[in-house]
């Protein structure tokens, strides 16, 4: 059975908002059906492409339902024409629904906003991005706005920072809904090499170190996170992406500043932190993600809080 997914789709929105979560939920073989609802058949987004074939507010949505709201290009413009206030009406109408988790609101961007004016942030915790977070807070003073937050969750209720953290949250939503697999599948096929968690401000390793050219080290970093877990040595890396070893300790060193094995065993923390997020235990996180065992895990973590 599909997840329903409802995209909240007004004039103005920003299209990467839209398109960003739309086509990361899409790529998950079939697990979610997407629709698109508004005031309006028609509308025009963020850069100028037109939207057709919305379907009007329903009265309800389906128990199990996710409702997309994406930002908008001015908020201060946007969110106050007719077409936002009579969406913010229909949100007050669902409300219940959405406060008692029968529908999984998802605001991306400023949609968090809107939400807010709707009633729907009294006493949550939320983000928005960041030139619209004094906004927010006037918009609902109860509620408990973060800063410098991907993504955040409180009772059913999501919000993300800027447009491209709508990804991130999409492909977090995969993760819980259709397995860690699935949602690793889906950002290989985006080339988004894996997902930020909500509470990281900064880039993960799976894609801090990739801002270079270099083919050899792309071809080492692909190798690596399909397989981070594999007790991989320099050599076998080495033969395996055609150039030497010195050589490709030389380039690791001169383009990203750390060791092949540095950055091996960042990906391996990387995988614990998430897997302690999903609930596991330290040995079976650390097993999972290739350490012998939990302690050979606190010496690498201990090795880096060194750093």
């Amino acid at each position: 059975m599909t997840i329903p997914v409802w995209f909240l789709t007004l004039p103005g929105v920003m299209t990467l908002d839209l398109t960003g979560p739309a086509e990361t939920l899409k790529l998950a073989d079939g697990a979610f059906s997407l629709h698109y609802i508004g005031p309006d058949e028609t509308v025009l987004s963020s850069t100028d492409m037109a939207i057709s074939r919305i379907q009007p507010l329903p009265e309800t949505l389906p128990p199990g339902s996710l409702l997309v709201v994406p930002g908008v290009q001015d908020s201060s413009v946007w969110f106050d024409t007719p077409q936002a206030i009579a969406a913010r009406n229909w949100l007050m109408r669902i409300q219940p629904a959405i406060h008692a988790r029968h529908i999984t609101l998802i605001c991306v961007c400023s949609g968090s906003l809107l939400a807010a004016r709707a009633g729907l942030m009294h006493g949550v915790e939320c983000t928005t991005h960041h030139e619209v977070i004094a906004r927010l807070k006037n918009a609902e003073p109860a509620a408990i706005v973060r800063e410098n937050r991907i993504f955040i969750e409180d009772r059913g209720i999501w919000t993300s920072a800027g447009i491209t953290a709508g990804i991130d949250l999409s492909l977090h939503l995969i993760n819980r809904l259709c397995g860690s697999q699935m949602a690793l599948n889906v950002a290989r096929e985006m080339v988004v090499y894996f997902r930020r968690s909500g509470d990281d401000p900064q880039l993960s390793p799976w894609l801090r170190y990739r801002n270079h050219m270099h083919p050899a080290i792309h071809r080492t970093q692909d190798l690596l996170i399909q397989q981070p877990e594999q007790e991989w040595s320099l050599d076998d890396i080495a033969e395996r992406v055609h150039v030497s070893a010195r050589h490709l300790t030389r380039l690791f060193r001169q383009h990203l500043g750390i060791s092949v094995r540095e950055y091996h065993e960042q990906l391996r923390l990387a995988i614990v932190q998430q897997r302690r997020q999903q609930g596991e235990g330290s040995e079976q996180a650390a097993l999972a993600a290739g350490f012998s065992s939990s302690r050979q895990l606190r010496r690498a973590q201990q090795r880096w809080q060194a750093d």
